[in-house]
């Protein structure tokens, strides 16, 4: 696929939770709550006009859902000024520091006064209806080796509620994550290649992993813009997978060059869509269709929109498995409904021929002519068949500009109309911010390593694999290594393998380690050093740490694994030879492997293999 003859252009949006004590706006801590909430709120969300009189699209869409928004929230980990009862706190000035690192970072226009603006959000994210944002930065650049990348804005702002549930006609959210700080790196749309955007990601979020951000699923988040010539600009969110970013790309652009087939057929046609909605409720009195007889039973209505020039175009696939009806179901699932039946996937669903020989006398249609059904309660089912509507008229102009949700497959699916600048608003409750350039010269003066050159340093410095300093600088140990290494006589590699391997497995197995500081790791290391554990017995002892008060020599005493002495050593092992001499007149020095297995097993994990195994060969040598 020629992407550049395609005029392809992306740019990336990520969202970075920062690891800040509290939270942007008030002094919550910034931690999410598993016990059961304290109590709920109920909100009805509307959309407001902007200053120059105007409604975002995409806010008005979602006010057209009616939707209830519950949140759970808590006594004392979250307050007022997340359920929106009381005004915002001064900005918390931490957060605006890491958001200067990282522009210096990306060698970025810093402004000298920090403004703080409302945007316009409805879908239930925020109790107040909108989400409080501020521009930091401009204009920086990102080199990579398709060429270099604009950074065009840096924006400090609070993350949404998080969605823990949904039930009919109501969404539930917690306010555990509304108000954690939350970084928003824009690129322009110089992307050009799909193997460039998983490039400028990558980098991005190494970036933002130099500074104070959190770690671990949901704390970073990308949507990608991408467009083509003939096309429009679609913005894809929630893309979690690196990996599965340049696939994602190569079916946008897919999706969009079908898309535009659909349009020149539709136009050669002379396609059409009726204005009118028709009612099918006396076609369907007798239906053998579940899905119908079940909307009919409950006062429910079948309706349905003629579409002139569509029939065979509506089953035609757009996205690899999904077709140019999964499109225009998807808006009217937005309105509630569960779905479309349309001509070119019946009969089936109970649908027969006999039905639909009915439908198209009813709505009088041609050869090339289609419908669609839409069946559920009144007002739900005419506003997803109205949505249904305005998408297949869009569809004979015009590929629409979207927001969409990636979905794991790689494909994605429509979330919502693109939001317009009509949701911005300015914020009166919080002042202004100055920035001052001696502020940012000594933020400059001090930026952080980079994660890539943190790595390529410790493999340098401490003669560490490349596994292992990736590790470490993946899970954020480089320090702790740094600092244990400092006062230990152990090997780098054992000290390593210790924090980046050791630990993850003691809490995958349901340990608690969060007991297993700096200092009780160097206390561990010197049994080690001492010579009273081997080094495979550290787990055993960081383990039983978790689990029972004492000091690791305690532990390690009451696991019964404290090494021997060499004499003790040496007695179980004359005794190993004497009950196995049998075996060594046979073999000679070759029975070393069976006696070495033997000598493990009964000195548990007390003597140090190695030194075990000279002990033996020595032995045997001298036997002979």
């Amino acid at each position: 696929m020629d992407y550049k003859e395609l005029g392809l252009k992306m740019g990336l949006e990520i969202h970075q939770q920062l690891n800040t004590e509290k939270k942007l706006f008030c002094p919550c801590k910034c931690e999410l709550i598993d016990k059961k909430p304290d109590y709920a709120l109920l909100r009805y969300l509307r959309p407001t006009q902007s200053e120059l009189g105007k409604i975002d699209r995409a806010a008005f869409e979602e006010s057209r859902r009616k939707m209830k928004f519950i949140y759970e929230s808590y006594d004392y980990e979250t307050c007022l000024v997340e359920s929106d009862d009381e005004p915002p706190h001064p900005l918390n000035m931490e957060a605006l520091e890491i958001a200067l690192t990282i522009s210096s970072i990306l060698h970025m226009n810093i402004i000298d006064e920090f403004h703080i603006m409302r945007k316009q959000v409805i879908d239930g994210s925020n109790t107040s209806g909108f989400q409080r944002t501020g521009l930091v930065a401009t204009d920086g650049y990102l080199k990579t080796e398709y060429g270099n990348v604009k950074i065009e804005n840096l924006c400090l702002e609070e993350d949404a509620a998080r969605r823990v549930g949904q039930k009919k006609g109501k969404i539930i959210f917690r306010l555990d994550r509304l108000g954690i700080p939350l970084l928003e790196v824009t690129t322009d749309p110089s992307i050009k290649h799909p193997q460039q955007v998983k490039e400028v990601a990558y980098q991005l979020g190494q970036v933002l992993r130099s500074t104070k951000v959190k770690r671990g699923l949901g704390t970073i988040r990308q949507d990608l813009n991408i467009s083509i010539a003939k096309g429009a600009r679609v913005e894809i969110k929630g893309v979690q997978n690196l990996d599965l970013m340049p696939k994602m790309v190569e079916n946008e652009v897919k999706r969009q060059l079908n898309l535009i087939e659909i349009i020149e057929e539709l136009q050669n046609r002379e396609a059409f869509v009726d204005n009118e909605i028709y009612d099918l409720n006396k076609i369907f009195e007798k239906t053998e269709s579940k899905i119908i007889s079940k909307a009919l039973s409950k006062d429910g209505n079948v309706l349905a929109i003629k579409l002139g020039g569509f029939k065979g175009l509506i089953g035609k696939e757009v996205q690899p498995g999904r077709r140019f009806g999964t499109e225009l179901a998807a808006y009217a699932k937005k309105m509630g409904v569960s779905g479309i039946f349309h001509t070119d996937e019946l009969p089936a669903y109970g649908i027969t021929n006999l039905d639909i020989e009915k439908i198209s006398h009813h709505l009088q249609l041609s050869e090339n002519d289609a419908f669609i059904i839409v069946a559920d309660q009144d007002e739900k089912a005419r506003n997803a068949i109205i949505e249904v509507q305005r998408r297949a008229k869009t569809a004979i102009k015009q590929v629409p500009e979207e927001t969409r949700k990636a979905l794991e497959d790689a494909n994605s699916e429509y979330l919502r109309p693109l939001p317009t600048a009509s949701r911005m608003y300015v914020e009166t409750d919080i002042p202004t911010t100055v920035i001052s350039k001696k502020q940012i010269n000594k933020i400059k003066s001090n930026l952080p390593e980079l994660p890539n050159e943190k790595k390529q340093r410790i493999i340098k410095q401490y003669k560490l694999s490349e596994d292992i300093a990736t590790q470490l600088v993946r899970l954020d140990k480089v320090e702790d290594f740094e600092d244990i290494i400092s006062t230990s006589k152990l090997d780098a590699t054992t000290i390593g393998s210790t924090l980046a391997y050791t630990l993850k497995e003691i809490r995958r197995d349901g340990n608690n380690i969060k007991k297993l500081d700096n200092n009780i790791l160097k206390n561990t290391f010197v049994l080690v050093e001492d010579g009273k554990i081997v080094k495979e017995a550290i787990s055993d002892v960081l383990v039983g740490l978790c689990n029972k008060e004492g000091s690791p020599e305690e532990i390690a005493k009451s696991l019964n694994i404290i090494m021997l002495t060499k004499e003790a050593v040496e007695e179980i092992i004359d005794n190993i030879i004497l009950e196995n001499n049998k075996i060594i007149n046979e073999r000679g020095i070759g029975a070393i492997g069976t006696l070495m297995g033997i000598s493990m097993q009964k000195l548990h994990g007390k003597a140090d293999g190695k030194f075990v195994n000279k002990l033996l060969r020595d032995k045997l040598q001298n036997i002979k």
